[in-house]
């Protein structure tokens, strides 16, 4: 066990902290543009957007369409400049990976290979996007896959951080893991519903109402879930004070997208900003989520082998 993904040592010697310390930086840049990146195509998708540049991957065949740019046009321009930023970033997180490899941990050259990958397919999806007209299960699978290369940055930053083991966790990493399931798939259905209207189609001619009525449900397994590691957290003793601090942050967002579910829902996603951000705290959640179980398990081991 000796060698375990897990088994970060708490406190390295400083050299051997310099290109983790960069590599954390970049991952960590690279998860907030991804996050970003996330709220800006929903902004297209509610817009209207997504054919906005009816050609891929350039837009009006220019790089920079500027007799055509509108806030349309714009929003499907910039979010390609956006993936395109995270993909040439990936591609340096993959040469720093192997450059370093010798002072870094033995998973990391291939995580990082792997998100490259991920990066990528998703631009594949990007342009299927476009070239099959926002055919909804393509739509869909471009956000679930960029919520696995999301969740993987935040994963690597977090096996990346300097972090002390309590041996207090207990079951904490496997009931945040099932939370994780639970809000991905939940996040999954909303994209499902976004990427057909099925909420406008349920409420003007009853049609896809299953596809809403799925995501409805799936709200209780994600939130008794996400509660549950809130529940656990404060009442174990000693816990660590970063998974306190994530707990209490899980929390805070689980209750505002709880609200944002309700008056997106009521207001028939008839306003676009609420709409975005129901999505977008969606994906904080998610990240908050996955940077709590790293931890826990990183705890859990640690505590195993010392």
């Amino acid at each position: 066990m000796a060698n375990s993904v897990f088994n970060q040592p708490a406190a390295p010697p400083e050299a051997d902290w310099q290109p983790r310390d960069l590599i954390r930086s970049l991952v960590g840049k690279m998860a907030i543009a991804t996050w970003l990146l996330m709220a800006i195509g929903s902004a297209t998708r509610v817009m209207n957007a997504g054919l906005a540049c009816p050609d891929w991957p350039l837009c009006y065949g220019k790089l920079v369409p500027t007799a055509q740019m509108n806030l349309r046009v714009f929003l499907e321009w910039f979010h390609r400049m956006d993936a395109a930023l995270i993909g040439v970033s990936a591609i340096a997180l993959v040469g720093l990976s192997w450059w370093y490899r010798d002072r870094l941990p033995n998973w990391l050259p291939i995580a990082s290979a792997v998100a490259l990958f991920l990066i990528v397919f998703q631009g594949i999806l990007g342009g299927l996007t476009v070239t099959e007209l926002l055919r909804f299960d393509i739509v869909t699978a471009h956000l679930g896959t960029a919520l696995v290369f999301f969740i993987t940055l935040v994963a690597i930053a977090l096996m990346l951080t300097p972090y002390q083991p309590t041996g207090t966790v207990g079951k904490l990493p496997w009931v945040s893991a099932i939370a994780v399931l639970m809000v991905y798939l939940q996040s999954i259905l909303g994209a499902l519903v976004g990427s057909q209207w099925a909420l406008h189609q349920c409420f003007d001619e009853s049609e896809l109402c299953g596809v809403m009525n799925s995501h409805i449900i799936g709200i209780v397994p994600a939130t008794v879930s996400t509660l549950a590691i809130i529940a656990i957290a404060r009442r174990t003793p000693a816990l660590n004070t970063k998974l306190r601090q994530l707990a209490n942050w899980v929390g805070i967002i689980l209750l505002a997208q709880l609200i944002l579910g309700v008056a997106t829902f009521h207001l028939h996603l008839q306003v676009e900003p609420l709409t975005v951000a129901h999505q977008a705290v969606g994906a904080a959640l998610l990240g908050i989520l996955v940077a709590f179980n790293v931890l826990t398990w990183r705890d859990r081991t640690m505590s195993i082998n010392s």
